[in-house]
């Protein structure tokens, strides 16, 4: 057996300091994701939002780790989401805890 050890990443600050609940849990296990989440929101068009805001911060990440500006890697990842949508490459079922 092989020691692998998971990275995780911290808890938001303001959560440490005024709670809350963990929604969205995703990790790239052998070069795939692995996601765990809850439904959170009465209204799935909150997901939406969510899904937006989570593109914007990962375009954030990526203009300032790489040469790509935060509207470049927002239109890629924008790009992936709209060929991901057309043509899904896995359209299964997946486990929700």
């Amino acid at each position: 057996m092989t020691d692998k050890k998971f990275e995780a990443l911290n808890v938001p600050p303001d959560a440490l300091e005024k709670g809350g609940v963990e929604i969205l849990r995703a990790s790239v296990v052998d070069g795939a994701v692995s996601i765990a989440l809850r439904r959170a929101f009465d209204d799935p068009f909150t997901w939406g939002v969510l899904l937006v805001d989570l593109a914007r911060h990962a375009a954030r990440v990526y203009a300032m780790e790489t040469d790509f500006s935060e509207e470049e890697a927002l239109a890629e990842i924008i790009s992936g989401i709209q060929t991901e949508l057309d043509d899904p490459s896995d359209p299964g079922s997946q486990a929700i805890n």
